[in-house]
């Protein structure tokens, strides 16, 4: 998995990665991932997420905003955003269940299931 750590140690406040669209590397996405498709099944999840980027525990606490290896960059800010509850987390507080926090670029067909909770932000 994709957890990106999005404040100060100590503080709870992170992002999960469930899908993404390969830019680049498609044969080595699906040589990680055992499968030859092209189609969104491929990166739809966080633990395909994972296995796609090559990641393991030795990526634990991994800075992303130094050059090598994983990286976060800057890119064009999506024109249209969908927003929606999370997913998976009905353990959590009523309020935190049905939040806004999960986040989709509209149009794509790379958005995890279920696609159907998602609004226009």
């Amino acid at each position: 998995m994709l957890n990106v750590v999005a404040d100060k140690e100590g503080v709870g406040a992170a992002v999960l990665i469930r899908s993404c669209a390969p830019v680049s590397g498609l044969a080595t996405i699906q040589q990680r991932r055992g499968q030859q498709t092209d189609k969104p099944l491929l990166l739809t999840g966080p633990g395909k997420v994972g296995q796609a980027l090559g990641l393991s525990t030795d990526w634990s606490n991994h800075p992303l905003y130094t050059p090598g290896g994983l990286e976060v960059l800057d890119g064009p800010e999506p024109e249209n955003i969908l927003v929606g509850p999370r997913v998976g987390i009905e353990y959590a507080s009523p309020e935190h269940v049905a939040a806004p926090w999960r986040f989709a670029v509209a149009g794509t067909p790379w958005i995890s299931a279920p696609k159907n909770t998602l609004i226009p932000r």
